[in-house]
């Protein structure tokens, strides 16, 4: 049985969960319980705080685990990175009085600067000589209340900065998102390897869609050619003369366009499905 370690609360919590439940795990949590256990999937769930996974995960006492990249990289612990998965986005800026006349990152190193994230700050300005306040939260009010002239704090919309005052200076000092570690030497492991395999598949389901249609063989090279599929599309005869169903793998984004492009040019009971899961 593997160990999986999860975020605990925040933002990465739910869509973890959400990943994993469509995935074919069962795993949940009600108010402090710690571990869930699957034993139908030959794996026990660990429910910690994001910025401490990378540490039970690349000190080999957990086999893998889902947190915030930006986590891992302030840690200074390097389990092995499996997937970047797509949701956790975030950035970490720096940010200033909005009435401030700095504009520059330069610039804000010179100043006191409160963050949740001082290594990753430290190696951003490397080679200079920084005054950081280490806070465990709500960065964002410490300008307001004297201790700091400026943070570098995680960043989604910016409301939260703007509803402080603050504006954001200069480009991200980090950008994250959410992703699965492992172990270095358990990256193998049969069962990482499995959920691994599950993730990336549920990522590519959600990236593609497939599309079915019928076509006449006088257009099928120009169908085929709208939709190539990832390795060639599958083409079955029907029983109508001249006639073939075609089906494919399409890219989500892009899935509508190429509906538009297939009914142009004479292709009729087009289809449309979401895909659940996926091997490529």
């Amino acid at each position: 049985m593997i160990k999986v370690a999860l975020p605990n609360k925040g933002v990465l919590f739910q869509p973890t969960l959400d990943l994993l439940a469509s995935c074919g795990y069962r795993v949940g949590k009600s108010g402090s319980q710690l571990s869930s256990l699957d034993p139908e999937n030959d794996v026990e769930f660990y429910f910690l705080r994001p910025g401490d996974i990378p540490v039970y995960v690349a000190n080999g006492i957990l086999d893998a685990g889902i947190t915030g990249k930006d986590f891992a990289a302030e840690r200074g612990h390097h389990p092995e990175l499996l997937l970047d998965l797509n949701f956790g986005d975030s950035r970490l800026c720096a940010a200033v009085p909005a009435a401030s006349p700095i504009r520059s990152l330069d610039e804000v190193a010179a100043l006191r600067i409160a963050t949740s994230f001082p290594n990753i700050v430290r190696q951003y300005f490397a080679g200079r000589d920084l005054r950081l306040i280490e806070l465990e939260g709500a960065v964002e009010i410490s300008v307001a209340l004297g201790i700091a002239e400026a943070v570098v704090d995680v960043v989604d919309t910016g409301n939260t900065l703007r509803q402080a005052g603050l504006r954001i200076v200069g480009q991200p000092l980090f950008v994250s998102n959410a992703a699965l570690y492992a172990h270095p030497e358990r990256a193998d492991q049969p069962p990482v390897r499995v959920l691994r395999s599950r993730i990336e598949g549920r990522l590519v389901a959600l990236d593609y869609m497939m599309v079915e249609y019928d076509c006449p063989g006088t257009i099928l090279q120009r169908a085929c050619e709208i939709t190539p599929g990832l390795e060639s599309p599958t083409i079955t005869q029907l029983q109508r003369e001249g006639w073939y169903s075609v089906k494919a793998m399409v890219r989500r984004k892009e899935a509508h366009r190429i509906m538009d492009e297939l009914s142009s040019i004479g292709c009729r009971g087009i289809l449309l499905t979401n895909i659940e899961s996926a091997r490529i």
